[in-house]
């Protein structure tokens, strides 16, 4: 398992994202994880000509903020660029944004997410698509010469995502996902979805926030509040149900140096391949579950 960091926070600016790859590559992390919150193809660029060596991954792109036709030429110019540490992240977003942000309608959106996937991953395997639904439609050619296709996750945490991800993507980007809903529902539904289709077994990323704390209830109530939104989304609602979670800071993996490290390796004991930390707590707390992170990441990559 590969152990990444959820980058940015609060603080979104190319300066903050260049500073946070720079602090995860030096860590030894794998993979340096964007929110799809501002624009991080951006990012990715401007951090990949100052970062060598680690992987740069989006958190994910929300499908209705562009067509897929222009994602798959931002994707494949952007993993030239940064010579082939591109994983793209991709997700429907919630209805309770859709309809605001980008004043689009939220009906459908499994159907939305299948047209979107048969247009963007023609293009990204060929860089050629001839596709018309009744959603969403690609007729075109995209010439990158020398583009590397990178691979990519969607967003999947119900049956009907998770088996469009399988069918069409590399893998999924969970968020607020625990063990018993990753084995019970989110490895096998997407490795039959994956196997059906004749494709590899699926790469599987599953976000959480980690806080390495001498003061767990201190710390259990700061995630409480600063997590509590979450909560309202109903996507993150039934992951949290599922796990039997009344909140996100009940799912958490907070405690010592040993109690989250074992918490992280749990994960990879259900079959997740790359781990994104999202640490939390104050200065001193953040500093020492990156360290707690660090050396379970060298250790990892010498198993």
């Amino acid at each position: 398992m590969k152990i990444g960091i959820l980058g940015l926070g609060e603080q979104y600016s190319i300066a903050t994202a260049i500073a946070g790859a720079t602090s995860a590559a030096e860590g030894g992390f794998d993979t340096y994880w964007l929110p799809g919150e501002v624009d991080p193809i951006s990012a990715i660029v401007a951090i990949g000509r100052e970062v060598p060596g680690i992987l740069l991954a989006t958190s994910v792109i929300p499908v209705y903020s562009r067509h897929p036709v222009a994602l798959a030429a931002e994707a494949l110019m952007t993993n030239q660029a940064i010579g082939g540490r591109l994983i793209l992240g991709i997700g429907l977003s919630h209805r309770s944004i859709v309809p605001t942000k980008w004043g689009q309608p939220f009906d459908r959106p499994v159907r939305y997410l299948r047209e979107y996937l048969e247009v963007l991953v023609p293009l990204l395997d060929t860089g050629t698509v001839d596709f018309q639904g009744e959603m969403l439609g690609g007729h075109t050619t995209i010439r990158v010469d020398g583009a590397v296709r990178p691979p990519l996750l969607v967003a999947a945490m119900g049956p009907q995502t998770l088996r469009v991800a399988g069918r069409y993507a590399d893998g999924t980007d969970t968020w607020m996902t625990g063990p018993k809903t990753l084995t019970e529902l989110t490895v096998p539904t997407l490795s039959q979805a994956a196997a059906t289709a004749g494709k590899a077994p699926p790469r599987i990323a599953a976000g959480m926030i980690v806080c390495v704390t001498n003061d767990v209830k201190s710390a259990h109530n700061r995630a409480a509040e600063e997590f509590a939104h979450h909560a309202d989304f109903p996507t993150y609602r039934t992951m949290l149900d599922r796990e039997g979670k009344q909140g996100p800071a009940d799912i958490a993996i907070i405690g010592g140096a040993a109690e989250v490290r074992s918490g992280v390796l749990g994960y990879r004991d259900v079959g997740v391949t790359d781990f994104i930390a999202s640490p939390f707590g104050n200065p001193e707390e953040r500093l020492e579950t990156r360290a707690v992170l660090s050396a379970l990441a060298a250790e990892l990559a010498t198993a």
